[in-house]
């Protein structure tokens, strides 16, 4: 991803873009057969440090590697950048650049669903409470929570294959967009441009793209990132002592000081990051208001933005593998804190039976349920003695009453619904194919 946007590797771009209009001019018998040829030659006598040096003086970058591109290509050299504006330039480049940096995306995201998937399935039958608000709710399983993730990433892969027709196209249509430089001519030369670097135009511009693409662009990849947080944040609250259902990096060094830490440094690395993609969302979003056909106040902030968020999501992409690929689940644990609240999760199961089977009013057998269950905490008894207890055998059977505690029996449609969801993501990962 460093190289992508390495200085030398934009340059390249921006001679890319150079090269496909001087292919178009001579397609329209305005540049001399062989300028094509003659200026890919030219690129490589151009050092970035001489576009910097010679811009202290013109005050301009793309007008310093114009010239510069323009005197190594002697003859050929007067037809450089005729009738391109500078936004032709750097927003065709950065279609370019964006286009090879999603490609990395892309690839890491895939990795990502794919190990998450294999771990939903190894782990599709390991039960384990499911919490809400932090507290004990209902039993689930480890395959299924991942599941989730498995739908919320492969949602933002679709996201990214949307954006890309949006984001990833040719400008090339002059200075405020209305190719008159190139008279009747304009629309061959876009086309001619556009095929030789494999894009698609944008429809219509002003001077520049139009920039909700960008910001479409920085809020997907922030969305992702945030993601990427939740499940760093779920694994690092999984793998706390009190709780230990998934452990982190066994045998690494956790702390200088303290021998026996595990801390989850990359997962932290991953919510720490995310705070920088989230950050830069602002900034692409007041982008896209420029003045008339356009001012330079976009610019400035998308040459932090752009290679930024690329190299926020890939180091994120990274580390999450790492995790999931390295983590260790303690299904014994999980299985122990299943039963640490002594059986109160069932009282949701107990009260459908209740309305169902003894015709019980909802809200009665909710208020009886959460008495017996306070009853059972307060007093740190099984949940199941104190139920057999009350009223309610007399109104269930016992045998409907202990299939409450047996949690497999309460999982609802979890193996349909991880099915269903390995199935959709397996639909979008073809799409990357």
């Amino acid at each position: 991803m460093r190289k992508i946007f390495d200085k030398r590797n934009i340059l390249r771009k921006y001679v890319e873009v150079e090269a496909a209009l001087m292919k178009a001019l001579e397609y329209e018998n305005i540049a001399p057969k062989g300028c094509y040829e003659k200026l890919l030659e030219a690129w490589s006598k151009i050092e970035p440090k001489d576009v910097d040096t010679l811009e202290k003086t013109t005050g301009h970058d793309v007008a310093s590697f114009t010239i510069l591109l323009a005197k190594a290509s002697g003859e050929c050299g007067k037809y450089v950048h005729l009738g391109f504006t500078s936004n032709d330039v750097v927003d065709t480049a950065w279609a370019l650049l964006i286009r090879d940096a999603l490609t990395i995306v892309k690839k890491k995201l895939v990795q990502l669903i794919r190990e998450l998937m294999n771990l939903s399935i190894k782990h599709k039958n390991t039960l384990m409470v499911g919490r809400t608000h932090g507290q004990h709710a209902l039993p689930i399983t480890f395959g299924f929570k991942l599941a989730n993730y498995v739908y919320e990433l492969s949602r933002s892969l679709e996201r990214i294959l949307e954006l890309e027709k949006r984001v990833v196209r040719c400008k090339c249509s002059g200075a405020v967009g209305t190719m008159a430089a190139w008279g009747n001519r304009g629309l061959h030369i876009e086309s001619t441009v556009c095929s030789t670097l494999n894009l698609k135009p944008h429809e219509i511009t002003t001077q520049v793209a139009p920039r909700d693409g960008f910001a479409e662009l920085i809020c997907d990849l922030a969305i992702l990132a945030s993601q990427l947080d939740r499940s760093a944040l779920e694994f690092r609250e999984l793998s706390r002592p009190e709780i230990s259902e998934i452990i982190l990096y066994p045998g690494k060094i956790g702390s200088s000081t303290m021998p026996h830490k595990r801390n989850p440094v990359t997962a932290e690395r991953v919510s720490g990051l995310a705070k920088i993609a989230r950050s830069l969302v602002t900034a692409a979003l007041e982008n896209i208001p420029l003045m008339h056909e356009r001012d330079l106040t976009n610019s400035s902030s998308e040459r932090i933005l752009i290679p930024h968020i690329f190299l926020v999501i890939d180091q994120m992409l990274l580390d999450t593998l790492k995790m999931i690929k390295e983590v260790h689940v303690n299904s014994e644990a999980m299985s122990k804190n299943l039963g640490l609240l002594k059986g109160v999760i069932a009282s949701e199961c107990l009260m459908i039976k209740l309305v169902l089977k003894a015709n019980m009013p909802r809200h009665e057998a909710h208020k009886l349920l959460s008495h017996l269950a306070n009853k059972a905490l307060n007093e740190g008894r099984n949940y199941l003695d104190v139920v057999f207890e009350s009223n309610i055998p007399s109104l269930l059977s016992r045998r409907d009453i202990e299939e409450c505690f047996n949690y497999e029996n309460y999982l609802g449609e979890y193996e349909k619904l991880i099915s269903r969801t390995l199935s959709y993501a397996e639909n979008v990962l073809k799409e990357v194919m």
